[in-house]
């Protein structure tokens, strides 16, 4: 008997030696893949992309605002492109000159309304393409050397388009425009405002009684 308890010792030695490294490497196996899938993903609050002389051409940051900044550079290390996402969920991308001027930027707000701006090397105002949330859109053109408004086109919620046109000192000077049913309407007027000119618009005839 003393031989056959110290062989069930044995045994049970053995059997618990293999089921321990059985689950052993069970274990080890679920600790190895959920490393792999964690290896995946890189958590940092900045990344900075460098060339192979470790000179700076992207990073991409959450800044103290809360907003999220992916900007790359040339190889002189001016911001080329920026894209970034403010912490109100309003969105803009900018491209930029090689000497920092933001020559265009693409832009959408928290309220949803959305431009297109385009400016000149020196800083200049040149168009602006506008939507708004309830469907309004405009286009703006500006004087390349001064940056005030000189030309606009919109169209209304309501479908009602208008031409307008302004004098070098951003005074509207002169306006087209068209009902929602077609009926047109077109102003001039001064530099102080006062109409020269004009076709009113002719208010729809009021339908015959009987």
């Amino acid at each position: 008997m003393h031989v056959s308890r110290s062989w069930l010792c044995v045994c049970l030695t053995v059997t618990a030696g293999l089921v321990g490294g059985a689950i052993s490497g069970s274990l080890w196996s679920i600790d190895a893949s959920a490393a792999a899938r964690k290896g995946k993903t890189v958590e940092a609050e900045r990344f900075v992309l460098v060339d192979a002389s470790g000179r700076q051409r992207a990073a991409l940051q959450v800044l103290p605002s809360g907003r999220v900044d992916l900007s790359m550079q040339d190889a002189k290390g001016g911001d080329s492109v920026k894209l970034g996402v403010e912490a109100d969920g309003s969105a803009s991308l900018g491209f930029f000159t090689p000497t920092g001027q933001r020559v265009a930027l693409l832009g959408q707000g928290s309220d949803g309304h959305t431009e297109l701006l385009l400016s000149s090397p020196e800083g200049k105002g040149l168009a602006r393409l506008a939507s708004t949330p309830n469907r309004e859109s405009a286009l703006t053109l500006y004087d390349t050397k001064t940056g005030r408004a000189r030309a606009g086109l919109g169209v209304a919620a309501t479908g009602e388009p208008a031409l307008v046109l302004l004098d070098h000192n951003g005074r509207a000077r002169a306006e087209l425009s068209l009902t929602a049913k077609g009926t047109p309407g077109l102003a001039l007027v001064d530099e102080q405002g006062k109409p020269l000119a004009g076709v009113a618009k002719i208010p729809e005839p009021a339908p015959a009684s009987r």
